[in-house]
C-alpha cells in the first residue's frame, strides 16, 4: 500500500528521468548545429577578408601570383586557385582527418567552405577549413550539470511532497479518523473539522448527510425489528396457551389431538425462528458491544456442559484437546452461542456411538465429526440452508456462526477430509 501523492510522484520522477536522458542527445545535436553555423559564418568572413586584403595591396599580376603561391604554401588546410568561370554556388562540407597543427596523431573534424573571390578583376576559388572544437566534452559537462540539477529537483520534490502532504491531507486524515471511531449504535453525530479546501469540504458535507441518513435508517430498522419480534411473540404465546388448553380437553379424538400437537410444534418452531432472526438482526446491527476477555477453554467447557443431555441421548463421546488456550476478546454471550452452535451441529449430524473432537492449536479451534459426504461450502453458511433434509433445525445455526465471526473479525472455514467434517474457527 502506498500514499496517494507517492503514487503520483513516482511516475513524475520516471518521466523527468526520461526527459533527462533524451536531453543529452538533444544538447549534443543543438550545440553541434550552433557551432557549425558559427563556423560557416566565420569561414565566409575569412574568405571576404582574404579578398579585401589582396585587393588592398594593389600589386601587379606577377606579384599576385607569387603572393598566392606563398599563401598556399603556408596554409596547410586552405588554398587559393584561379578559376576561368566562377562557381555557381558555394560549397560547405565537413571532413575528418589528421590535424596538421598537432604533433601527435589526432583525427579531428574540419568545417570547410569553397567559394568565389575576385582579386585584380580575376576570378579565384578559395578553400577554407576550420577545426571544429569537440562538442562531446561540452555535452558531457552540460549533462553532468543537468544530472545534478535533476537530482536536486527530484529530492526537492520528495521533501516538499512529504511536508505538503502532511499539511494538505490533515483535514482528510481527521475525517478518516473520525469515521474509524464512529459507532452506528451509539447514534453520535460526527462534527468534521472546517477546511478551506473545496474538495475536502464537499466530502465532509456529503459524509455528514450520509451518516445522518444511516443513523435514521438504523434507528428505524432497530425499532421495526424489536416491534416485529414483540408483536409476533405475543400472538404466538396466546395461540400456544389456547392450544395447551385444548390439549387438556378429554373429549378430543386421537386425530384432533395429533393435529393440535402438530400445530403446537409448528408454533414452537416459529417462535424459535423469530428469536433467532431477532438475534441475527442484533448481531448485524452491532448491538452486542459489551466486550470482555476470557479463555477459550471456559467457553468450550460451558458449551459441552449445556449440551450434556443431548450428547448423552445420542451416545456421542466428546474428546477435547485444548493444548492451546488463547485469550479471547468478545461479547461473552455471542461467544457461547458460536461454540454451542458448532458443537450442536457436530453432535446432531454424528452417528450414534461416534466421537466429536474439539481441538485448539495455533489460535484455531477445530471441531470434527464423522461423515460420509462433503458439504457444499458455497451455501453452508447461508440462511435457511439445512445440512440435511432430515434436519429439524431452523437452518440458521451456521448463519449465526458466520455473523458472530464477522462481528468479531474471526474466520470460519469448513473442510472434509478422511470422512471427517472439520469446522475451523480462527481467532
Amino acid at each position: 500500500m502506498k500514499n496517494l501523492l507517492n503514487k503520483s510522484l513516482k511516475p513524475l520522477t520516471v518521466f523527468a528521468f526520461i526527459v533527462f536522458v533524451l536531453s543529452i542527445p538533444t544538447y549534443f545535436l543543438l550545440v553541434d548545429w550552433i557551432w557549425l553555423k558559427e563556423l560557416d559564418e566565420n569561414n565566409e568572413l575569412i574568405a571576404q577578408r582574404i579578398e579585401n586584403e589582396f585587393n588592398d595591396q594593389k600589386i601587379t599580376d606577377e606579384k599576385l601570383e607569387e603572393s598566392i603561391a606563398f599563401w598556399n604554401e603556408i596554409q596547410s588546410v586552405g588554398r587559393i586557385e584561379p578559376a576561368l568561370t566562377p562557381l555557381q554556388k558555394d560549397s560547405v562540407y565537413t571532413i575528418h582527418r589528421q590535424n596538421p597543427y598537432l604533433e601527435n596523431k589526432s583525427i579531428d573534424r574540419f568545417r570547410g567552405l569553397v567559394t568565389n573571390i575576385e582579386i585584380n578583376n580575376k576570378n579565384f576559388i578559395v578553400t577554407i577549413e576550420t577545426n571544429v572544437e569537440e562538442s562531446e566534452e561540452t555535452v558531457v559537462y552540460i549533462a553532468v550539470v543537468t544530472f545534478f540539477l535533476f537530482l536536486i529537483l527530484v529530492v526537492g520534490f520528495w521533501v516538499l511532497n512529504k511536508r505538503l502532504s502532511q499539511k494538505l491531507w490533515k483535514p482528510f486524515k481527521d475525517t478518516l479518523q473520525q469515521l474509524k471511531s464512529f459507532q452506528l449504535n451509539n447514534h453520535t453525530k460526527i462534527k468534521f473539522s472546517e477546511t478551506n479546501i473545496i474538495e475536502f469540504q464537499e466530502l465532509n458535507t456529503a459524509l455528514e448527510k450520509l451518516l445522518q441518513h444511516s443513523i435514521a435508517t438504523y434507528k428505524s430498522q432497530k425499532e421495526f425489528t424489536e416491534n416485529a419480534s414483540h408483536e409476533l411473540q405475543t400472538p404466538i404465546a396466546i395461540i400456544k396457551s389456547k392450544l395447551d388448553v385444548l390439549l387438556q380437553d378429554k373429549s378430543l379424538t386421537d386425530k384432533q389431538y395429533d393435529t393440535i400437537e402438530e400445530i403446537n410444534l409448528t408454533l414452537s418452531r416459529m417462535s424459535r425462528i423469530n428469536k433467532i432472526l431477532l438475534l441475527l438482526s442484533k448481531i448485524e446491527n452491532r448491538q452486542f458491544q459489551d466486550v470482555q476477555e476470557f479463555y477459550l477453554s471456559e467457553i468450550v467447557e460451558n458449551s459441552i456442559s449445556e449440551l450434556e443431555d443431548f450428547i448423552t441421548d445420542k451416545n456421542i463421546e466428546i474428546k477435547a484437546e485444548l493444548s492451546d488456550n488463547p485469550k479471547l476478546k468478545s461479547n461473552h454471550a455471542l461467544a457461547e452461542i458460536l461454540i454451542s452452535n458448532l458443537l450442536l451441529n457436530a453432535v446432531r449430524y454424528s452417528e450414534s456411538g461416534s466421537t466429536v473432537t474439539v481441538k485448539s492449536t495455533n489460535n484455531k479451534l477445530i471441531i470434527s465429526n464423522n461423515g460420509n459426504q462433503a458439504l457444499d461450502k458455497t451455501v453452508l453458511f447461508d440462511r435457511f440452508k439445512k445440512i440435511s433434509s432430515e434436519s429439524k433445525g431452523s437452518g440458521l445455526g451456521l448463519a449465526i456462526v458466520k455473523e458472530i465471526c464477522n462481528n468479531n473479525g474471526w474466520q470460519i472455514d469448513y473442510e472434509f477430509e478422511n470422512n471427517q467434517h472439520h469446522f475451523i474457527l480462527e481467532f
